[in-house]
């Protein structure tokens, strides 16, 4: 081979080097037109349905205590016990009358029944006939009094022992061993851990287009990289006037996420508030977006009139940011292909290899 074609070989290869070169690798995606969705970041607590601080209803000295702080405890589980030595005694001494007054009842209903199959013919007077009626029913209520008496006694009895209105977990501990405490003292703390409640502080200017049916985004502060769906179960129209937010409150769509998460009250949680603008408008990934620090907004355009497709700068105006999507209000049109990876050093009219030719 002469050295006139080596020269021009090589200058070839050197022109194919440059050209593969100067295509920069690039992933693109066309314009569409989609559903807008404004999108709320807010920020709330964790809160529990129910928080309730317990007493007993009689007064006494505390005598036993079954739980501590931290302690979950279900629906009717013993919590703590007052002394109820005199209460028993009490209680036992109404047993005892109303057995007493039962005796008496068995025994008037005899003589009555007696009297009244023999009266004629042993020459019992009527009066004393009724008498004996009236006795009976004299005792019978004497009976009824003393067992509402003895119902009585054990419900005091039963007071003495403190029990869980409702299964929850024991946040604070108010009494201790030995002391005396009196009906409306409190004396343990219960907050109910299912079916919590996320608690969201919204901006008054959102108040009129949230609605019941408005979807949640929600992600605990304590495991950031889980999120899962909600619903609003309650607007509360004022809640803060000072700082011109109202509460939202939401409930978890899945099931049984309070146990998957360990999700308890007080903890810290953001949500996102999916929005319908009510509108339609072209959008784009957020990736293709590029911000400067003069305010300046662009994208890489594709021209793919020639044989090598090439980027142009293009200037876009953006709207509300949602799902990882930003909406185009100027600057590109549905069919556009913009490059939404490799578009950080990209020059003017420089040529381009797509990688994701089917978009």
């Amino acid at each position: 081979m002469s050295t006139s074609c080596r020269a021009l070989l090589l200058l070839c290869l050197l022109h194919l080097s440059f050209t593969a070169a100067a295509q920069a690798p690039v992933r693109v995606e066309t314009v569409s037109d989609r559903t807008i969705v404004r999108q709320v970041n807010v920020t709330g607590t964790v809160t529990s349905p129910r928080t309730a601080v317990l007493s007993t209803a009689v007064a006494g000295l505390v005598a036993d205590i079954r739980i501590d702080e931290g302690h979950r405890v279900e629906a009717g589980d013993p919590l703590l016990v007052l002394d109820a030595e005199l209460a028993q005694l009490a209680l036992e001494r109404a047993l005892a009358e109303v057995k007493q007054q039962e005796i008496a009842v068995a025994d008037a209903r005899r003589r009555f029944s007696e009297a009244e199959q023999v009266g004629e013919l042993r020459g019992i007077a009527r009066t004393q006939i009724e008498s004996l009626r009236a006795e009976v029913t004299s005792d019978e209520a004497a009976l009824a009094a003393a067992q509402a008496a003895a119902r009585e006694q054990q419900a005091i009895v039963d007071r003495h022992t403190l029990r869980a209105p409702f299964p929850g977990v024991i946040s604070e501990r108010l009494a201790e061993l030995g002391e005396w405490v009196n009906p409306g003292n409190g004396l343990l703390e219960l907050v109910a851990t299912n079916n919590l409640r996320f608690d969201f502080r919204v901006g008054q200017e959102n108040y009129a287009i949230l609605t019941p049916q408005t979807p949640v985004d929600i992600t605990l502060d304590v495991a950031a990289d889980q999120t899962f769906s909600g619903h609003i179960d309650t607007i509360v129209p004022i809640k803060d006037a000072s700082a011109r937010t109202f509460l939202v409150r939401v409930l978890a769509e899945q099931p049984d996420v309070e146990n998957a998460l360990h999700i308890t009250p007080g903890m810290s949680v953001r949500g996102k508030l999916n929005i319908d603008a009510d509108r339609s408008s072209i959008a784009v990934s957020r990736d293709a977006i590029l911000r400067f620090p003069d305010g300046r907004v662009t994208v890489w355009v594709v021209d793919s009139a020639d044989d090598v497709p090439v980027v142009r700068e293009q200037r876009v105006r953006t709207g509300f940011e949602f799902d990882g999507m930003v909406e185009i209000l100027d600057g590109l049109a549905v069919g556009d292909v913009v490059v939404v990876r490799g578009n950080e050093m990209l020059q003017e009219a420089q040529a381009v290899s797509i990688l994701n030719r089917k978009l």
